[in-house]
């Protein structure tokens, strides 16, 4: 069944809404497929090749474009009606079923004229069985199958309906190297038995040209170079099929054309002809290089790979775009191998000149010759050589949305940036705020201005009675406290009967009182910076008995009163002092006889 495409397109939709050009997964896809060929669809991830498998199954609509099985318009037509079989990667056999179950699972779906007897569904499931060479494993279940029987297995049902088109999705990446190229040798001799017209889809180069009639490599859903494997391996049309195609890969490097000669680097390798002078790309495939001692291209040796019949001699250029260098020589060369250099001599047909700037291949002497040979073949069997050159269309729309995606993610880095930069101004404001505030502290001005008068006071109080002891011993203060404070009681009691007019007895009273405070304070020298208050206030009280008692001379008994105030304020002075000698009399010996005459001070007064 031949198979036509005419420009099949398929576009995914974008998942960002602002973009309404979507992706290209393939761009405009002709390509017609022989009948009873197996063509292989080769290039490397994302390049399509599964999309447009997907789209001859009907398992996915074009977006534009239509596909002919024959005469037949198939773009509308459901998977199941287009007489198509599919081989999936992951073999997606059912494993509750036997492997016999599995094959007969297609002809069991077989609705009207195509429907089949159960006798003719088990012989035709037997013979595909055989031809897969999976006859003895009929009542077994996947699981007890090895990974290349599955993909037998799963090569057998789609056969067994002797489909159309055969539809193979990387049938052998799941297997194991030894394993692979068995399989894929099964798979040629099937369909070289069976003469399906089968589309083979891989990213493994060696895989295509191994077992496809024709190869179609693709680059970004478009077709780069179809023709015959070996065609497209010798004859590349551009730098990307050159690249692609070839194990070891393709070695470049950096040279020009001037004057009709190629250099590699400052040395002149070899004769091109009528070529323009230019800057190339110099492609040289790994059996291209002769050992020789006086050889134009000279390498530094980095090291031997033996492969048996073959050497691989690892070396490196300045003038090299690939890291290392390699070249395949014969084993029986490798004694010539001496020292840290080697020199080697070109075979002109296994040299590849590319333009640098547009990367098309610029044939030169027999290479143009044997371009139109292949031209010619191609056209002879009914194929049309198909290749392109020049910039990709998804390349520029790549280009564009980069460079949208780069603007966008400028503009949200200029957008957060400036909102760093007005947290930043905000939190400079703070801090400014701050430290205008904390300029005036409201907490020192209570410090220095609520303690200091305090301190003042007491220390104005303290100094002026602490002058008028210094006159008088420390033990006399208290004897003659106690000798005074009798006098003062009877001095009060007489003062009571006599006359009010008597200033005289009135200074003694508020001399004692003085003199008490005095007492107290050369007693409670230490205990006074503690308590100031306590001073100023005892102070205040005899302070204010001396001037009622002049303003109310008349009266007898306010006049005796007065001085009974100062007596007993005198009196609870002398008991706080009792109290606070005691306490020091633990550090000082001196203070203990003076409180035990305050002490007998006070029966006088109880009497």
């Amino acid at each position: 069944m031949k198979v036509v495409l005419q420009n099949l397109t398929k576009i995914f939709p974008s998942r960002n809404k602002k973009e309404k050009t979507g992706v290209t997964a393939v761009n405009d896809f002709t390509l017609e497929i022989p009948d009873g060929k197996l063509i292989g669809l080769l290039g490397p991830s994302g390049c399509g090749k599964s999309t447009t498998l997907y789209m001859i199954s009907g398992l996915q609509a074009p977006s534009s474009g239509k596909i002919f099985f024959g005469e037949d318009d198939v773009t509308k037509l459901s998977p199941e009606n287009r007489g198509i079989g599919l081989v999936f990667q992951n073999y997606a056999l059912y494993p509750h079923m036997t492997v016999q179950q599995n094959i007969l699972f297609p002809l069991q779906n077989l609705k009207g004229e195509n429907r089949l007897s159960k006798e003719e569904m088990l012989n035709r499931a037997l013979e595909v069985a055989k031809l897969v060479q999976i006859d003895e494993y009929m009542n077994r279940k996947p699981s007890e199958l090895s990974g290349g029987q599955q993909q037998r297995v799963a090569i057998a049902r789609a056969l067994v309906k002797m489909p159309r088109v055969l539809l193979l999705d990387e049938p052998l990446s799941n297997l194991d190297a030894r394993l692979r190229l068995q399989t894929r040798e099964e798979i040629r001799r099937i369909q070289r038995s069976t003469q399906i017209t089968t589309i083979f889809v891989t990213h493994d180069q060696e895989e295509a040209m191994s077992i496809s009639d024709y190869i179609v490599v693709m680059k970004l859903g478009v077709i780069m170079q179809t023709g015959k494997p070996q065609q497209v391996y010798d004859d590349p049309a551009n730098l990307f099929v050159a690249k692609f195609l070839g194990a070891p890969p393709i070695n470049l490097f950096s040279g020009r054309v001037e004057g009709g000669k190629l250099y590699i680097g400052e040395e002149e390798v070899m004769d091109v002809g009528l070529v323009e002078n230019q800057e190339v790309y110099v492609g040289i495939r790994p059996e291209g290089f002769l050992l020789d001692g006086k050889g134009k291209l000279t390498c530094s040796v980095s090291g031997i790979d033996v492969m048996g019949r073959d050497v691989s001699v690892v070396s490196t250029s300045e003038s090299s775009i690939n890291p290392v260098v390699r070249s395949i020589i014969s084993a029986d060369d490798m004694g010539n191998i001496k020292g840290e250099t080697v020199r080697f001599n070109l075979k002109p047909h296994k040299v590849l000149l590319f333009n640098k700037e547009t990367e098309d291949r610029v044939r030169f002497g027999e290479q143009i010759k044997m371009h139109e040979t292949i031209v010619a073949e191609m056209e002879a069997e009914g194929q049309s050589y198909v290749n392109h050159n020049g910039p990709l269309p998804r390349e520029a729309d790549d280009k564009v949305k980069a460079e949208v995606v780069i603007e966008e993610k400028k503009g949200v880095v200029a957008k957060i940036k400036g909102l760093f930069a007005k947290k930043e101004k905000k939190a400079e404001e703070i801090i400014a705020d701050a430290a205008v505030t904390a300029e005036v502290p409201p907490v020192e001005e209570a410090q220095t201005e609520a303690p200091a008068p305090v301190a003042e006071e007491a220390k104005t109080e303290e100094v002026k009675p602490l002058e008028e002891v210094k006159e008088v011993p420390v033990e006399a203060p208290a004897e003659e406290v106690k000798t005074e404070e009798a006098p003062v009681v009877e001095e009060v009691k007489e003062e009571v009967k006599a006359p009010a007019k008597k200033p005289a007895t009135k200074k003694p009273a508020s001399t004692a009182a003085k003199k008490t405070t005095a007492t107290k304070t050369t007693a409670t020298k230490t205990s006074t910076a503690k308590k100031p208050a306590t001073a100023k206030t005892t102070a205040a009280k005899t302070a204010e008995a001396k001037p009622e008692a002049e303003k109310k001379p008349a009266t007898a008994k306010t006049t005796a009163s007065k001085p009974a105030t100062a007596k007993s304020t005198a009196s609870t002075t002398a008991k706080k002092t009792t109290a606070t000698k005691t306490t020091a009399a633990k550090t000082s010996a001196t203070k203990k006889p003076a409180a035990a005459k305050s002490s007998t001070a006070k029966k006088p007064t109880t009497k």
